[in-house]
């Protein structure tokens, strides 16, 4: 039977933390190991009850903070992430599988049917939706954290602002913020290099550009992205092709609505010419 979430009045001598794992390569997850001597500090404020990642012994809920790393991709997910909302007091999602569908969002631009059929010799045993679809599709969502895998930084400031009662401080800004701090030159203006940069959400280091590679758009849509702008540049002054263009926009956040939209509108032949 699913318990309800404890109140924030309740006292307790630690927040009780669990880590859920849907459609997904695990990569966030690790992020989140990958954080070694901050995770055993974390241990002295939190009690890590749900965690299948590092260990065989979960607790039961409710949970103060869950943490939810993949897409929804099967009706048992459905079923199961509305289960883990309502044990939940604060849900974040965590990677681009679970804010914008993740990479296997590609279906959501073809019949599944036909990629079930190219890849598994007995498809009739195959049961899974027609979409991949973020989680906030499907259940309230109090904090999404970008990035293909996400930024380990980032993701403690989510979990000690939850411990301070207080709102992330996670930058909104675009990854030319990012080069300039590090003082890339920018291979758009330098090189003529196509960059998702002015539209991608600030937080892997701008590693790509720092080796004189455009942008991918690992983290997803900055805050308020003129993606038309974009596309007009790529294509009209940069001479790149429109499947280039939608390649880009149909990556690792194929589901994020900015980087959707603009992908349809020029698949539909909308677009710059």
């Amino acid at each position: 039977m699913v318990q309800p979430a404890r109140t924030l009045d309740e006292p307790n001598d630690k927040a009780r933390l669990a880590v859920w794992k849907f459609t997904s390569c695990d990569g966030c997850q690790l992020s989140l190991l990958d954080c070694e001597d901050e995770l055993l500090q974390l241990a002295d404020c939190m009690e890590i009850a749900y965690f299948m990642e590092a260990s065989s012994n979960p607790s039961p809920g409710p949970y103060d903070l869950s943490l939810v790393e993949g897409s929804v991709t099967t009706a048992d997910e459905v079923r199961r992430i509305r289960e883990i909302r309502a044990q939940s007091r604060v849900l974040v999602t965590i990677g681009a599988c679970a804010t914008a569908g993740g990479i296997q969002a590609l279906r959501n631009f073809a019949d599944v049917d036909d990629f079930i059929a190219a890849v598994y010799a007995q498809p009739e045993y195959i049961d899974t939706l027609k979409t991949s679809t973020p989680i906030s599709t499907h259940v309230a969502v109090d904090f999404e954290l970008h990035g293909c895998p996400i930024n380990k930084k980032q993701l403690l400031e989510v979990i000690s602002a939850f411990l301070h009662r207080r709102p992330p401080q996670v930058p909104p800004h675009s990854v030319c913020i990012e080069c300039k701090m590090r003082g890339n030159v920018c291979v758009w203006v330098a090189h003529g290099t196509p960059c998702m940069g002015p539209v991608t959400h600030a937080g892997c280091g701008a590693i790509c550009p720092a080796y004189s590679r455009g942008c991918y758009g690992c983290y997803g849509p900055k805050e308020n992205p003129n993606t038309a702008s974009l596309s007009h540049w790529w294509q009209r002054e940069l001479g790149a092709e429109k499947v280039v263009l939608i390649e880009n926009l149909r990556n690792f956040n194929a589901a994020a609505p900015d980087f959707e939209a603009e992908s349809r509108r020029q698949e539909g032949g909308d677009g710059q010419k």
